[in-house]
């Protein structure tokens, strides 16, 4: 068995292998051997995932229905729920925790006969953007193992990049499956809030926190978001109905981009002019690209730092040694819960529960937490009115190409302004893709980043098929 471009390709292939599933899994489970180095599995579950690979092979053989990811192999990031496997979201202080329940989303992969290979190395808690922030050490991107893979979602970027398995579940609260996708060159997609059920997954920042999926073409993520999406009674955010798109795909569309983006000082030249490049040549091919000055940018940043942490800080108070995790025992409670947290945390989380902490505070609740609700709700006013007028809108993914390990460890305030672009899908609640079009004059992959108004999930799809096919770069 070797690899197949699409999931469509693969069960085209099963047609013709009575041991279809268990020949795919033997030879993910080689090439995940192969790349111990790379740090992005977790866990493998390598007799399990054989088991179900003949379990589907036999039901194939008999003639029974099969799902519509029958023998797909998925990964997942460590943070997502999977009953009876080990959940830690890279983490000390959940050490060993094993889950007692099926995720919403794992439960309907399950359900149409998918096939989960294991989980994915991540940052702490999904709080970080290089996968460093890792209790099990960082991941390597596999194109450079000097450079990170991004992150948060990184083990699960790696997965798909190296050829681990076929597609793999992350989680983006500020762009933990955008950023990694565009520094792995592959497709990171975030569906707009609310699309997939969060139950199960392990919560950051809830009213930021949403499943994404990565892959290597368009159909692949189109089918797992339709497999994954819809109502669930777990979840009351999530929406009523599934992503569907009545209307016929367009041939050109409206887009805007954000021109203060691409004149932003942060912007890697060569990132900059591709991107121009890019716009040009989607013009001369009939699309409209118009700039819109969004003059919010520079308060993207500071207010999804704002919120997210003051949602971690309550969020992550559940962690105490009594209930989850580990415990480091004292004859005194309080004693316990700072001897706890204080070994069971890393840095990074420590640093974002007390900015967290901090802006919820009495003395400084209405200077922070309060003002950036405020401008919360001005940057989904005025997305809303540029989508009334716009099919998407088309910015950079980040403002350089993947980091090298260890680069951004004295300077955290740098790793947070480098989510300028990618945090505002985010507070906006909209579905926002990081489709892999160019290589960097360092050799390295980057992306361009396309968002649509929300609910918009396959419109968007549609149209980054037709970008990705028409524009890739060799």
């Amino acid at each position: 068995m070797t690899s197949h471009n699409s999931i469509q390709e693969y069960q085209q292939y099963l047609t013709t292998d009575k041991n279809g599933c268990e020949n795919t899994i033997k030879y993910y489970l080689d090439n995940i051997d192969a790349a111990q180095h790379l740090n992005a599995f977790i866990e493998v579950y390598n007799n399990e995932s054989l088991q179900r690979a003949r379990a589907l092979d036999a039901k194939r053989a008999a003639g029974e229905p099969t799902g519509k990811l029958h023998g797909v192999v998925i990964a997942l990031k460590d943070v997502i729920c999977y009953k009876d496997h080990k959940v830690t979201a890279a983490s000390n202080i959940l050490k060993d925790f094993t889950s007692v329940y099926n995720a919403s989303a794992v439960e309907r992969l399950l359900a149409e006969d998918a096939i989960i290979i294991g989980n994915c190395n991540c940052d702490e808690f999904a709080m970080g953007s290089t996968n460093e922030n890792s209790a099990y050490g960082p991941a390597l991107n596999a194109l450079d193992n000097s450079k990170v893979p991004g992150g948060s979602s990184g083990g699960s970027a790696v997965a798909v990049q190296a050829g681990l398995c076929m597609v793999s579940l992350g989680s983006d609260t500020g762009g933990s499956v955008r950023q990694p996708a565009d520094f792995c060159g592959i497709i990171g997609f975030k569906p707009g809030y609310g699309t997939i059920s969060r139950y199960g997954l392990i919560a950051y920042a809830s009213s930021f926190d949403q499943i994404g999926i990565f892959g290597n073409n368009i159909e692949d993520i189109k089918l797992v978001l339709e497999i994954i999406s819809g109502p669930d009674e777990y979840d009351s955010t999530v929406t009523i109905a599934k992503p569907t798109n009545l209307n016929p795909v367009k041939e050109k569309y409206k887009i805007a981009y954000f021109k203060n983006a691409l004149e932003h000082p942060s912007l890697d030249p060569d990132i900059k002019r591709n991107i121009e490049e890019l716009i040009i040549k989607l013009i001369k091919d009939g699309y409209t690209l118009q700039p819109v000055n969004f003059e919010l940018l520079d308060y993207i940043v500071p207010t999804y730092y704002i919120l997210a942490t003051a949602e971690a800080s309550s969020n992550l108070s559940r962690y105490d040694g009594v209930r989850f995790g580990q415990r480091k025992n004292s004859r005194d409670l309080t004693d316990m819960y700072t001897k706890t947290r204080s070994s069971g945390f890393g840095k990074e989380v420590k640093r974002r529960i007390m900015l967290g902490t901090f802006v919820l505070s009495s003395g400084y609740y209405d200077a922070y937490f309060t003002k950036a609700q405020k401008v919360r709700k001005m940057l989904t006013d005025k997305t809303e009115k540029i989508f009334k007028e716009y099919d998407a809108i088309l910015i950079p993914t980040v403002p350089s190409t993947a980091f090298n390990i260890g680069s951004m460890d004295k300077d955290p305030v740098a790793t947070y302004l480098a989510d300028i672009y990618t945090v505002f899908a985010n507070l906006t609640g909209i579905p926002a893709i990081s489709l892999p079009l160019f290589k960097h004059i360092n050799n390295m992959p980057f992306g361009v980043q396309i968002m649509s108004a929300n609910g918009n999930e396959v419109p968007l799809l549609q149209l980054s098929d037709k970008i990705l096919k028409a524009y890739r770069s060799a």
